[in-house]
Order: C-alpha cells, then sequence, then structure tokens
C-alpha cells in the first residue's frame, strides 16, 4: 500500500465533486489491517440504487458497525461509464464522510450485480438490466481514483459472505448461501472464505440443472421469483406478482400451490446434490421468495431431507439475518481477505 498520503483538506480542495472523472487519489488514507479503528468504504451496486457505506472496524473481533451510509441511483440507462462514475462519486462522498468522523480509510470493497473476473476486478458479463456494464473495469478506476487498495466481487457472494462471517452463518467454516429473488444467486464459504473459482463466478446456482418437469432446464426458471411468475402465467394465462401468486397458494388455488411448491421442492433437490459435494454445516435462504410462506419452505425441507444422505439430512438450513446491510458487510470482509492474501 502506498505510504505517500495528503492531508485530507488539501483533497478536499483540490477535487471538485462535479468533475468525477479527475483524480481524486489525495483522498488516500494510511491505514493497515492492525491499525485500529480503521473504516472500510463498501459499496453495492444493483439494477436500481447503488449504496455504501463506511463500515468502522474497532478490533479484529468485533463484528463491524455501518457508521455513515448513503444511497444514490444507478442510473444504468445511461450505460456502464455513468454507473461507474457514480460509483465513483458516492465513494468521494464516503472518504469525506471518513474525515469527519477522523477514521483512517484501509480501502473500497465493492459487491456488484454481474458477474466479476476475479484476477482484474472488472465486470465480465451483465445481463440486459445493466446495459453496457460489461467489461467496466471497476477495481481500476477506484484504485486509479483513490489510490487504495480495491476488491471487487459479484453482490450474492458479497451477501454471502457477509452472512457468513457477521450474519446467520456466523462463526461456521463452510456454508451454502442460496437467494431466490427475482433471479437466483448463491454463494459458497469454505475455510471462512468465499469460494471465487477459476474465474470469479462460483455459487452461479441458477444454471444449475432443474430435475422436475417445469421451466425451462434450469433451477433459476423454477426457483426464482421470476420463475415462479412465469411457470404460474403458463398454467393459468394470469400475469400476477410473486406475493399474489403465494398469497393465494396459502388461500388453497391448485395452480399457485403447485408453482410455489415446485419452486420449493426443486431448490431443495438442488441443496442436496450441492450437500453431497461440500458437505456444509449449514445453508441460509435469503431473498423475496423465502416471504412465500410456510408451503414454500415446507417443500423445500422436505424434498432437501428425502433426497439428501441420512447423515446429512438434518443440517440446519436458517434465514439470513442481516438484510440489506450483508452486501455492505461481506464486500467490506472481503477487502480484507485481498490484503491478507
Amino acid at each position: 500500500m502506498s505510504r505517500l498520503f495528503v492531508a485530507f483538506l488539501s483533497a478536499r480542495a483540490c477535487c471538485k465533486p462535479m468533475d468525477l472523472g479527475a483524480k481524486t487519489s489525495s483522498f488516500a488514507s494510511c491505514a493497515t489491517a492492525n491499525d485500529y479503528p480503521f473504516a472500510v468504504v463498501s459499496v453495492d451496486v444493483g439494477g436500481t440504487k447503488i449504496a455504501c457505506a463506511l463500515m468502522r472496524y474497532e478490533s479484529a473481533d468485533a463484528a463491524p458497525q455501518g457508521v455513515w451510509n448513503k444511497s444514490v441511483p444507478t442510473e444504468a440507462s445511461r450505460g456502464g461509464a455513468a454507473v461507474l462514475e457514480n460509483i465513483v462519486g458516492v465513494a468521494v462522498a464516503a472518504m469525506e464522510a471518513s474525515a469527519g468522523l477522523g477514521l483512517k480509510v484501509l480501502g473500497i470493497g465493492v459487491g456488484t450485480a454481474g458477474r466479476v473476473d476475479a484476477k482484474t476486478g472488472s465486470i465480465a458479463y451483465a445481463n440486459e438490466i445493466m446495459p453496457g456494464w460489461t467489461g467496466q473495469p471497476v477495481a481500476q478506476r477506484l484504485r486509479d481514483a483513490f489510490g487504495l487498495p480495491v476488491a471487487v466481487l459479484g453482490d450474492v457472494q458479497a451477501h454471502a459472505l457477509g452472512e457468513a462471517r457477521w450474519g446467520a452463518a456466523h462463526g461456521a467454516q463452510t456454508c451454502i448461501v442460496m437467494a431466490p429473488g427475482t433471479g437466483l444467486g448463491g454463494g459458497i464459504i469454505v475455510n471462512g472464505r468465499i469460494v471465487r473459482g477459476c474465474h470469479g463466478f462460483a455459487g452461479e446456482i441458477g444454471a444449475t440443472p432443474n430435475t422436475l418437469r417445469a421451466g425451462d432446464g434450469n433451477l433459476e426458471s423454477v426457483a426464482s421469483g421470476s420463475g415462479i411468475e412465469a411457470r404460474y402465467r403458463a398454467l393459468t394465462g394470469r400475469s400476477l406478482s410473486g406475493a399474489d401468486i403465494s398469497s393465494r397458494a396459502n388461500d388453497g388455488e391448485e395452480a399457485a400451490i403447485e408453482v410455489i411448491s415446485n419452486a420449493g421442492r426443486s431448490l431443495g433437490i438442488a441443496l442436496a446434490g450441492w450437500v453431497n459435494m461440500l458437505d456444509p454445516e449449514m445453508a441460509v435462504v435469503s431473498g423475496s421468495v423465502t416471504k412465500a410462506g410456510p408451503l414454500w419452505r415446507n417443500a423445500l425441507q422436505e424434498a432437501f431431507v428425502s433426497h439428501a444422505p441420512e447423515v446429512q439430512s438434518k443440517l440446519p438450513i436458517v434465514d439470513a439475518a442481516l438484510g440489506s446491510n450483508a452486501p455492505l458487510v461481506g464486500a467490506a470482509e472481503n477487502l480484507l481477505d485481498s490484503l491478507k492474501g
């Protein structure tokens, strides 16, 4: 880490907030991972908003605390370059806040929509929700702007790491995190650290083959919120939200019961396969589909138990605990891990 640091007030004088294309590396603060207390600028990039927080680390064994936060619109429709500058802008605000709080900043951690290249911290792939996001050099742009270490990973991977370190799976060395929301993402924790894989794409559980006679062959097409809506539309010809379908299922409508039950059942069967491979201590479920009610949850649990080896069938399947803070915590933790090597 560079030791060529400039005082914050001088940096503020030369940084023009409206000119985010300019370099702002003079914001760099001197801190090391053993120099408590310190902060990490943590960023969660979604399709509609960018959330940013200063995560304060008081000691090695204390959970990080969010001491400042801000959200701005992603403005994805403006293209990937504009989104990247919005990230820089909110990080500038975080650095200003850190100086006001007297906190030294160790680095910047980012969790983002899209698939992240583990080697470069750039966006390897993003779908149409984030047009032009593919190829954006997130890590390099932030390093150039602030002169600080930067670590970037996928948003659901960040969510998983946050839950593993300081949330529902705190203390577990090995766990699986499943996030059935609009889509279906996941994260794998082994030896207390997120598994990134060769390219950085490990945990993309939505592409797992679906074993039920529904959907288009992959798990996301049945187990996600968008999959639930598509399956219900295929059965009834009606377009309803996932919440409305869940409500109808809990009221006894047969088509809704079938769709919600299949969503839970397919995820439970898939989880049994992942447990066979990884033998985790627990599984964590997060995302909007988890609000579908006992019908969904019971279908997941029963399918898992019936397909898992008996010795692993008592695996705890628990709800996530950190909510929207999970990816911010995980992004900060990933930054710390990157500095450990």
